[in-house]
């Protein structure tokens, strides 16, 4: 025995499916008209921003198999406690980071993360 009237969901679905398919016609982008000759040109494109401001100088990532951390990261694998510190380490002027590790190892990239966000807080 059903709580929904005979039909009552194929009904619904038979609904459902047209208007999902209106909203996904609705959002769909038309290509921009082509202005008719004649007519001004477009504005110039904006300034482009100023340059974003120079990274932080880099030291050599952690290489120690049990990196310092004031925080018990037992049982976590060596390379997110490497990037967890390397991260915590960051905090100051100087950024501590393997970027081709953190590009490459996602234990690394998360322990990184992790640390630098925690630390930042404290």
């Amino acid at each position: 025995m059903s709580i929904f009237p005979r039909g009552s969901l194929r009904t619904g679905l038979a609904l459902a499916c047209p208007l999902t398919l209106f909203l996904l016609a609705a959002c769909a982008t038309q290509s921009p008209t082509p202005t008719p000759p004649g007519a001004p040109a477009a504005p110039a494109a904006p300034a482009p921003a100023p340059s974003a401001p120079p990274p932080k100088p880099q030291a050599p990532p952690t290489t120690s198999t049990n990196p310092p951390s004031s925080v018990n990261l037992q049982g976590f694998p060596l390379a997110y406690r490497q990037g967890y510190a390397d991260g915590c380490a960051s905090i100051g002027a100087v950024e501590r980071k393997d970027a081709a590790r953190f590009k490459s190892d996602d234990q690394y990239r998360t322990g990184w993360q992790d640390g630098m966000f925690l630390c930042k807080k404290k």
